[in-house]
């Protein structure tokens, strides 16, 4: 053993040198804590500044602009009657009501000839609604309060167009204006008319996309991951495909758009802007995202496990899916929960293959039409109108109310059924 390089004094911790390397490190971790903390500082910022702009613009989006109009049902209806529109004829007398005709003509009569340019396109519809809710309001004069068009909604809740405020102060003055809930918001589609859109057709047809992209994304990924922890051995094959797997998981979504399109709609020949496509192309997007979170579940069940199953008897299969799989799920449903909701964010891939059409009505199946609600926050932050600036940030709070739900859900389960070894 040499010992000419071993210094046999006692370390001097109150000497000079020492404590200036004593100071030095002191230094190096209070600017490390102060790093940290204005990252920390940094980030809730911007969360706090985003969630403040959208909260601002995007209430609005939730309330709209009411008129009050009255109707003299009984002579503008030529002497229709509840029971006429009570019952299985009820759809064929009121489409037999000429109700647009009907909504130009009292607001005509009320507020002049320029009337009709204070309601918005759906007002008709909503007249329609309401006469077939309660078939009694055809029977006596009614006031009943309709969406305004979207330069008076503007006008009314911010400063808007000179023309629409003098007109809105006027109603103001006559007591025909208020501002009510927005359901139209949440059960509609889209429209041009910024004060009769909705978010009910984009919003169905991201559930039937995330539906596509969930069937087909989770049982392959985890079937992936469990063969290639327990049964796949380990040679460079295996190694080149789990390479590949993690670079697919940081692949921009973009390109898997493209590989959709290229492979769905061009080779497949599949129905351009359905649900079925999207989810399709999300599946491949998500896919990656699930194989890596399913590894690492299952290589955290103690070897222990399998040992004491295959000690008793049990085969390699029934220790993977009796014993393995079931300790493996909770991480493999937040791996994958997460998986989805970056799927659900998402717009690139959707955009590549067509789902950016305007489309009027929800999908009622698979390979309808369809978009997808951040699609149709992308189409409608494109608008120069300014009534679209509010609904744009009201959609944004809803898609964030979702992702927010399914993290949410990533977190319950995660605590709900974590087994702690």
């Amino acid at each position: 053993m040499n010992n000419a390089t071993i210094d046999p004094t006692p370390t001097d911790w109150n000497g000079v040198v020492m404590q200036k390397r004593i100071a030095k490190r002191y230094a190096a971790e209070r600017r490390f804590k102060a790093m940290g903390f204005f990252a920390v500082a940094l980030s809730t910022l911007f969360l706090a500044f985003l969630l403040f702009t959208m909260l601002g613009q995007g209430l609005r989006g939730f309330q709209r602009t009411e008129i009050a109009v009255e109707f003299d049902f009984p002579a503008l209806t030529s002497g229709a009657t509840a029971a006429s529109i009570t019952g299985p004829n009820a759809d064929t007398t009121l489409n037999s009501m000429d109700i647009p005709g009907i909504v130009d003509l009292a607001v005509s009569q009320q507020y002049g000839d320029q009337g009709s340019e204070l309601l918005t396109s759906a007002a008709a519809a909503n007249v329609r609604q309401k006469l077939a809710d309660n078939p009694q309001l055809v029977t006596a004069k009614q006031t009943l309060w309709l969406p305004a068009d979207s330069r008076l909604d503007v006008a009314y809740k911010r400063a808007g167009e000179a023309a629409a405020e003098k007109t809105v102060a006027s109603l103001e003055q006559k007591d025909a204006l208020r501002s009510g809930f927005n359901w139209t918001f949440l059960t509609g589609a889209d429209a041009t008319d910024p004060s009769a859109v909705g978010i009910w057709a984009a919003f169905k047809g991201s559930l039937m996309t995330m539906a596509i992209t969930l069937l087909l994304a989770f049982p392959i990924g985890v079937f992936a991951a469990l063969y290639l922890e327990e049964y796949a051995p380990k040679n460079k094959l295996t190694d080149m495909i789990e390479v590949s797997i993690n670079n697919l998981a940081a692949v921009p979504s973009i390109i898997f758009g493209l590989l959709g399109l290229a492979v769905f709609l061009t080779m497949f020949g599949m129905p351009r802007s359905s649900a079925l496509v999207g989810g399709l192309t999300l599946a491949l997007m998500t896919m990656p995202v699930i194989v890596i979170a399913g590894r690492n579940a299952v290589k955290s069940v103690p070897p222990s496990i399998r040992e004491a199953a295959l000690g008793i008897g049990a085969s390699p299969v029934q220790v993977v899916f009796h014993h393995v799989l079931p300790l493996a799920l909770p991480g493999i449903l937040t791996g994958t929960i997460i998986g989805m909701a970056r799927a659900l964010g998402e717009t690139a891939p959707l955009l590549m293959i067509g789902m950016r059409a305007f489309i009027p009505s929800a999908p009622q199946g698979f390979t309808d039409a369809a978009t997808a609600l951040p699609v149709q926050i992308y189409l409608w932050s494109d608008e120069v109108n300014q009534g679209f600036v509010e609904k744009t940030s009201a959609a944004i709070i809803v898609l964030l109310i979702f992702l927010l739900g399914m993290n949410a859900l990533a977190i319950y389960l995660r605590n709900r059924f974590e087994t702690r070894w």
